[in-house]
Protein backbone atom coordinates (compact mmCIF):
# COMPACT_ATOMS: atom_id res chain seq x y z
CA UNK A 1 0.00 0.00 0.00
CA UNK A 2 2.94 2.08 1.09
CA UNK A 3 3.99 1.84 -2.89
CA UNK A 4 0.56 2.77 -4.33
CA UNK A 5 0.69 5.89 -1.89
CA UNK A 6 4.08 7.24 -3.31
CA UNK A 7 2.47 6.64 -6.91
CA UNK A 8 -0.12 8.80 -6.44
CA UNK A 9 2.10 11.14 -4.17
CA UNK A 10 4.11 11.62 -7.26
CA UNK A 11 2.04 12.04 -10.29
CA UNK A 12 0.45 14.80 -8.06
CA UNK A 13 2.76 17.20 -9.47
CA UNK A 14 2.12 19.71 -12.35
CA UNK A 15 5.52 18.98 -14.09
CA UNK A 16 5.54 15.29 -13.63
CA UNK A 17 2.54 15.16 -15.17
CA UNK A 18 3.44 17.52 -18.29
CA UNK A 19 6.72 14.90 -18.76
CA UNK A 20 4.43 12.13 -18.80
CA UNK A 21 1.91 13.93 -21.10
CA UNK A 22 4.72 14.66 -23.39
CA UNK A 23 5.81 10.71 -23.39
CA UNK A 24 2.44 10.10 -23.71
CA UNK A 25 2.75 10.95 -27.40
CA UNK A 26 6.62 9.86 -28.32
CA UNK A 27 9.45 8.62 -26.28
CA UNK A 28 12.03 11.52 -25.15
CA UNK A 29 15.45 12.66 -23.78
CA UNK A 30 16.05 15.22 -21.37
CA UNK A 31 16.87 18.28 -23.38
CA UNK A 32 13.74 18.16 -25.47
CA UNK A 33 11.43 17.75 -22.63
CA UNK A 34 13.26 20.70 -20.96
CA UNK A 35 12.79 22.80 -24.41
CA UNK A 36 9.15 21.21 -24.74
CA UNK A 37 8.79 23.04 -20.73
CA UNK A 38 10.91 25.79 -20.89
CA UNK A 39 12.36 24.15 -17.84
CA UNK A 40 16.30 23.74 -17.27
CA UNK A 41 17.70 19.86 -17.68
CA UNK A 42 18.51 19.23 -14.51
CA UNK A 43 14.79 19.85 -13.06
CA UNK A 44 13.33 17.47 -15.59
CA UNK A 45 16.92 15.00 -14.82
CA UNK A 46 15.20 15.15 -11.33
CA UNK A 47 11.75 14.59 -12.06
CA UNK A 48 12.23 11.63 -14.75
CA UNK A 49 14.71 9.81 -11.88
CA UNK A 50 11.67 10.04 -9.21
CA UNK A 51 9.17 8.59 -11.97
CA UNK A 52 11.98 5.90 -13.03
CA UNK A 53 12.75 5.01 -9.13
CA UNK A 54 8.87 4.58 -9.15
CA UNK A 55 8.42 2.57 -12.13
CA UNK A 56 6.48 5.06 -14.04
CA UNK A 57 9.13 5.90 -16.68
CA UNK A 58 11.71 3.41 -18.26
CA UNK A 59 15.03 4.76 -19.97
CA UNK A 60 17.49 3.40 -22.29
CA UNK A 61 20.50 4.50 -24.16
CA UNK A 62 20.09 5.47 -27.47
CA UNK A 63 24.22 6.66 -28.68
CA UNK A 64 24.83 10.23 -26.29
CA UNK A 65 21.41 10.56 -24.85
CA UNK A 66 19.29 8.56 -22.38
CA UNK A 67 15.97 7.73 -23.93
CA UNK A 68 12.54 8.25 -21.24
CA UNK A 69 9.28 6.14 -22.14
CA UNK A 70 6.01 5.97 -20.58
CA UNK A 71 5.12 2.47 -18.71
CA UNK A 72 2.34 1.88 -20.58
CA UNK A 73 1.33 -1.34 -18.48
CA UNK A 74 1.22 0.80 -15.60
CA UNK A 75 -1.35 3.13 -17.29
CA UNK A 76 -3.07 0.99 -18.99
CA UNK A 77 -4.68 -0.62 -15.38
CA UNK A 78 -7.78 0.20 -14.10
CA UNK A 79 -7.28 3.07 -11.50
CA UNK A 80 -8.63 0.69 -8.94
CA UNK A 81 -6.20 -1.63 -9.68
CA UNK A 82 -3.40 0.74 -8.46
CA UNK A 83 -5.38 1.69 -5.31
CA UNK A 84 -7.13 -1.17 -3.83
CA UNK A 85 -5.29 -3.21 -1.14
CA UNK A 86 -3.52 -6.43 -1.77
CA UNK A 87 -4.42 -7.79 1.71
CA UNK A 88 -8.00 -9.14 2.14
CA UNK A 89 -10.10 -6.85 4.05
CA UNK A 90 -11.85 -8.40 7.07
CA UNK A 91 -15.72 -7.59 5.76
CA UNK A 92 -17.54 -5.59 8.32
CA UNK A 93 -19.48 -8.29 9.33
CA UNK A 94 -16.88 -9.93 10.41
CA UNK A 95 -15.63 -6.98 12.02
CA UNK A 96 -18.83 -5.76 13.74
CA UNK A 97 -18.57 -9.49 15.23
CA UNK A 98 -15.13 -9.52 16.58
CA UNK A 99 -16.18 -5.84 18.08
CA UNK A 100 -18.91 -7.36 19.58
CA UNK A 101 -17.55 -10.26 21.14
CA UNK A 102 -14.52 -8.20 22.44
CA UNK A 103 -16.85 -5.86 24.22
CA UNK A 104 -19.29 -8.86 26.16
CA UNK A 105 -16.64 -11.48 26.80
CA UNK A 106 -13.68 -11.26 29.17
CA UNK A 107 -11.61 -13.70 29.87
CA UNK A 108 -13.84 -16.52 27.48
CA UNK A 109 -16.90 -15.21 29.93
CA UNK A 110 -19.60 -13.78 29.13
CA UNK A 111 -19.74 -10.40 31.13
CA UNK A 112 -23.32 -9.19 30.04
CA UNK A 113 -26.50 -10.66 27.91
CA UNK A 114 -26.45 -7.49 24.93
CA UNK A 115 -30.12 -5.38 25.09
CA UNK A 116 -29.75 -4.70 21.36
CA UNK A 117 -31.01 -7.92 19.06
CA UNK A 118 -28.02 -8.05 16.74
CA UNK A 119 -25.53 -8.15 19.47
CA UNK A 120 -27.28 -10.94 21.56
CA UNK A 121 -27.68 -13.61 18.80
CA UNK A 122 -24.42 -12.75 18.12
CA UNK A 123 -22.88 -13.30 21.67
CA UNK A 124 -25.74 -16.43 21.61
CA UNK A 125 -23.75 -18.06 18.42
CA UNK A 126 -20.48 -17.39 20.08
CA UNK A 127 -21.82 -20.10 23.26
CA UNK A 128 -23.86 -22.07 20.57
CA UNK A 129 -20.02 -23.14 18.83
CA UNK A 130 -19.74 -25.38 22.26
CA UNK A 131 -22.86 -27.95 20.49
CA UNK A 132 -22.38 -30.38 18.62
CA UNK A 133 -24.58 -30.61 15.37
CA UNK A 134 -27.35 -33.81 15.72
CA UNK A 135 -26.55 -34.56 19.43
CA UNK A 136 -29.17 -34.59 21.80
CA UNK A 137 -28.09 -32.90 25.11
CA UNK A 138 -30.42 -33.22 28.56
CA UNK A 139 -30.88 -30.17 30.59
CA UNK A 140 -27.74 -30.41 33.01
CA UNK A 141 -25.69 -30.66 30.20
CA UNK A 142 -27.09 -27.54 28.35
CA UNK A 143 -26.77 -25.66 31.54
CA UNK A 144 -23.15 -26.52 31.90
CA UNK A 145 -22.02 -25.74 28.55
CA UNK A 146 -23.77 -22.90 29.20
CA UNK A 147 -22.67 -22.07 33.00
CA UNK A 148 -18.53 -22.33 30.95
CA UNK A 149 -19.84 -18.53 30.00
CA UNK A 150 -22.09 -16.88 32.53
CA UNK A 151 -24.14 -17.94 35.86
CA UNK A 152 -27.30 -17.40 34.77
CA UNK A 153 -28.02 -20.41 32.21
CA UNK A 154 -31.50 -20.40 32.43
CA UNK A 155 -32.28 -17.22 30.84
CA UNK A 156 -29.24 -17.69 27.98
CA UNK A 157 -30.66 -21.00 27.30
CA UNK A 158 -34.32 -19.58 26.62
CA UNK A 159 -32.47 -16.94 24.66
CA UNK A 160 -30.82 -19.80 22.59
CA UNK A 161 -34.03 -21.40 21.85
CA UNK A 162 -35.76 -17.90 21.25
CA UNK A 163 -33.27 -17.16 18.73
CA UNK A 164 -33.29 -20.93 17.35
CA UNK A 165 -30.30 -22.17 17.59
CA UNK A 166 -31.12 -24.81 20.09
CA UNK A 167 -34.32 -26.54 19.66
CA UNK A 168 -36.02 -28.43 22.92
CA UNK A 169 -38.65 -31.50 22.87
CA UNK A 170 -39.15 -32.53 25.92
CA UNK A 171 -36.31 -32.95 28.10
CA UNK A 172 -34.11 -33.04 24.80
CA UNK A 173 -32.05 -30.45 23.51
CA UNK A 174 -30.60 -30.43 20.56
CA UNK A 175 -28.46 -27.80 17.96
CA UNK A 176 -29.96 -26.35 15.00
CA UNK A 177 -28.12 -26.29 12.25
CA UNK A 178 -28.47 -23.38 10.06
CA UNK A 179 -30.32 -25.04 6.90
CA UNK A 180 -32.37 -26.21 9.59
CA UNK A 181 -32.82 -22.84 11.47
CA UNK A 182 -34.02 -21.02 7.94
CA UNK A 183 -36.66 -23.20 7.38
CA UNK A 184 -38.09 -22.97 10.46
Amino acid sequence: MKQKLELLKLLADETRLNILNILLREDSYVEKIACDLSLTPATICYHLKKLEAAGVVNCSRSQFYMIYSLNRELFNKPLYECIKKEKPVMDSEEKYRKEVLSHFFKYGRLTQLPTQRKKREIVLCEIAKDFESGRDYDETEVNDIIHRYHEDHCTIRREMIGCGLLSRERETYRKIAPAQKDSI
